[in-house]
């Protein structure tokens, strides 16, 4: 195997005024994950889920920036629970929560975009402890051991 002959300051291929760090922009608004084992289970088509969100984001609106909303969805294998009569499906804010939305498969396509993009949040759960801090008692005021 032949190599090319390094020249001294030819270390550096980038075209002028590009940086070291490398990024892409995207018309892509979000990515969705959707489980296709659940949508099989579901006895849907292959990408007949995949096929709704589309429908719904081309359907939606432009956006507050008025912009489409431009949707990537990918199949992927099992993201966890595996739902009865639902489809598991995630998206980037919902993998950042450590959540994963369950989609009911006879949805609309406008029912299953708000759902999928806009979850219901979680109430936080029920504080049990005290409503004041407790206050620190000296050793001589402390009732007596048994």
């Amino acid at each position: 195997m032949m190599t090319e002959p390094s020249i001294a300051g030819d270390t550096d291929r980038r075209p002028p005024g590009r940086s070291a760090g490398r990024s892409a922009k995207t018309k892509l608004t979000e990515i969705v994950v959707v489980c296709s084992k659940c949508a099989k289970r579901q006895g849907l088509k292959p990408r007949a889920v995949r096929a709704l969100l589309k429908k719904a984001g081309k359907q939606d609106g432009p956006d507050a920036a008025g912009a489409r909303r431009k949707l990537c969805i990918v199949e992927s294998g099992c993201l966890g629970p595996c739902p009865k009569r639902a489809i598991a499906v995630a998206t980037g804010a919902s993998l950042a929560a450590g959540r994963v939305v369950l989609l009911d498969p006879a949805a609309g396509p406008a029912e299953a975009l708000a759902a999928v993009l806009h979850p219901v949040p979680r109430r936080p759960p029920p504080e049990f402890g005290p409503n004041t801090a407790l206050a620190a008692v000296r050793p001589a005021e402390s009732p007596p051991a048994r």
